[in-house]
């Protein structure tokens, strides 16, 4: 059951802080392109989690970095350009309001 530990950073502390969530509609779904992109979504520090989708959009993530400013910079030089992405729509945190570190683990 147990996959892994972890501890609890602030983000702020280590400069990641403006958190986004990204959908990402693809232009192209054949394998090569899906597992091209996800490769490269593997390898980009910024995003912190990535969920592929039934129905649209086709990706969800999370990137977490320090500001406004990086996250443009991010989002022009590393993610429109990735594999198949045809759109993208970029939502930011306003609060945080709950966050459960793992998942309840029912008593047997």
């Amino acid at each position: 059951m147990i996959t892994g530990y972890h501890a609890s950073v602030d983000p702020a502390a280590i400069g990641r802080g403006f958190h986004v969530l990204v959908h990402v509609e693809m232009a192209v779904q054949d394998r090569s392109t899906i597992e091209a992109f996800e490769a490269a979504i593997a390898d980009l520090d910024e995003v912190v989690h990535c969920l592929r989708l039934f129905g649209q959009p086709d990706y969800v993530l999370w990137v977490a970095v320090p500001d406004i400013e990086k996250y443009e910079r991010f989002y022009m030089a590393q993610l429109t350009g990735l594999p198949g992405v045809a759109r993208t729509n970029s939502q930011f945190t306003m609060k945080t309001v709950k966050t459960t570190p793992g998942l309840p683990v029912p008593a047997f």
